[in-house]
C-alpha cells in the first residue's frame, strides 16, 4: 500500500535545510527491516497513513499518528508450553511498539521532533523516535539524553549502508500497560490502525504469524539496492 504521490503529513515540522531525493516514508521499509531483526524488538510492522483517518477539525489530529507501529510475538521465541505457561500464569509476553520517522534531527529540530514522538509514541510499551542522520555534535547528544531521562521516548539512529548496524542510542523506557484512552482514540480515528489490531489479535488467536505486515528487506544486499533505488545512498 503506497500513500499518493507528493503526499506527506501536513503536520510534520521542518527538519533539515539540505534537500533529499528520497521521502520519510521511503525510510519505513529501512526502519521495519531493522526492527525485525534487532533481537531487542523481533517486532512485525505496520505503516500508519494519517490520510487513512477521519477528516476533522484542522488541529484536532495533529501528532496523534504514529508513523510505523509494531507488535512483537513470542511464537519465535518460546515454545508452545511456555507461551500457555505465560497464559496460566496472566503474564502478557506480547509487547507494542510505536516509532515517529524522520530524515534528520539535529539541534535545531530536535525539541520539536521529539516532543511529536512523545505526543504519538508514549501510548505503546515503547516508543522511539528514529532517524537517517542524527548531529553528533555534544551538545545535541546532551539535549537527547536530558529528553530521554525525562520522557522515556527512545532514539534509533538508522544506517542505510548496513542496516543490521543501525542502534539504539537512547533506550525507550518500557510501561506494563497501555495507554487504553489513546489507543481508542488511534482505533476510532484511523483505519490502518484499526486493521493493525484485527491482525495482531487474530495472530495471537491462532498462535502463529499468518497476517500481512510490512514488508522488509531480508539481507543487507537487498536493503542497499533498495536504498540505491530509492535515493538514500
Amino acid at each position: 500500500k503506497q500513500a499518493p504521490a507528493g503526499q506527506e503529513r501536513a503536520d510534520e515540522p521542518q527538519e533539515d535545510a539540505r534537500p533529499h531525493r528520497f521521502k520519510e516514508r521511503d525510510l519505513h521499509m529501512l526502519l521495519s527491516s531493522f526492527v525485525r531483526a534487532d533481537e531487542h524488538f523481533r517486532c512485525q510492522t505496520k505503516t500508519i497513513y494519517h490520510e487513512s483517518s477521519k477528516r476533522g477539525k484542522a488541529g484536532k489530529n495533529k501528532w496523534l499518528h504514529p508513523d510505523i507501529v509494531g507488535v512483537h510475538f513470542p511464537f519465535e521465541s518460546y515454545a508452545e508450553n511456555t507461551i500457555k505457561l505465560f497464559d496460566f500464569l496472566k503474564v502478557n509476553p506480547y509487547k507494542l511498539y510505536s516509532f515517529e520517522m524522520k530524515i534528520a534531527l539535529n539541534l535545531s529540530n530536535l525539541r520539536e521532533c521529539y516532543f511529536q514522538a512523545v505526543s504519538n509514541s508514549s501510548w505503546a510499551h515503547e516508543g522511539y523516535l528514529a532517524a537517517l542522520h542524527i548531529s553528533e555534535e555534544p551538545e545535541m547528544l546532551d539535549e537527547l539524553r536530558r529528553l530521554n531521562n525525562a520522557f522515556g521516548i527512545g532514539v534509533i539512529r538508522l544506517d542505510a549502508e548496513h542496516f543490521m548496524q543501525s542502534e539504539i542510542l537512547f533506550s525507550a523506557r518500557g510501561r506494563e500497560s497501555l495507554d487504553w484512552d489513546t489507543v481508542n482514540r488511534l482505533v476510532d480515528e484511523n483505519r490502518d490502525f484499526r486493521t493493525f489490531l484485527s491482525d495482531l489479535m487474530e495472530d495471537i488467536k491462532v498462535g502463529k504469524v499468518k497476517s500481512r505486515y510490512d514488508d522488509i528487506c531480508e539481507d543487507e544486499e537487498t536493503a542497499c539496492e533498495y536504498c540505491r533505488k530509492m535515493g538514500i545512498l
